[in-house]
């Protein structure tokens, strides 16, 4: 396996457990150096903080252990394409790499809806890479959808 798909598949741990905890399956990891040093699931519900997204609880964590709120030799890894609050936390942190799992039609905002990244007042992009642990990511999902409807 390589670091990537080593990350995702750690990632894809947080987004069950976040499941588990009845939040919706997502789960981010941030690696420096080919090593994680934050991980994280969905946590909304259970802190009742509609920014406890996964990406934006990774960052927390990773700038809170490098003591810095730039993670410019950092990559973050998550089984959803982000919304447009992470994406722009992950441009305010200056993260180097974002890989994601499934694409998000309806509220990602990196190749899909606004396409953060791309707009003139983006102060940082990172390079994107998309589609990782792709049908995992999406059946989780629709699983957890499914079982709700």
């Amino acid at each position: 396996m390589t670091k990537q798909s080593d990350a995702m598949a750690r990632a894809l741990d947080e987004a069950r457990r976040a499941a588990a905890r009845g939040e919706v399956p997502i789960g981010a990891v941030i690696t420096r150096d080919g090593e994680v040093i934050a991980a994280a699931g969905n946590r909304t519900i259970e802190l009742r903080d509609p920014t406890a997204h996964a990406e934006l609880l990774a960052i927390r964590d990773a700038a809170a252990l490098l003591g810095s709120e730039r993670l410019t030799d950092c990559d973050l890894h998550v089984t959803l394409e982000p919304c447009t609050m992470c994406a722009g936390a992950i441009s305010f942190a200056r993260l180097r790499r974002v890989y994601y799992g499934a694409r998000d039609p309806k509220g990602g905002a990196v190749e899909s809806g606004v396409r953060f990244f791309a707009a003139e007042t983006c102060l940082h992009r990172p390079e994107v890479y998309g589609g990782i642990a792709e049908t995992e990511s999406a059946e989780l999902l629709r699983g957890f959808f499914a079982g709700r409807r």
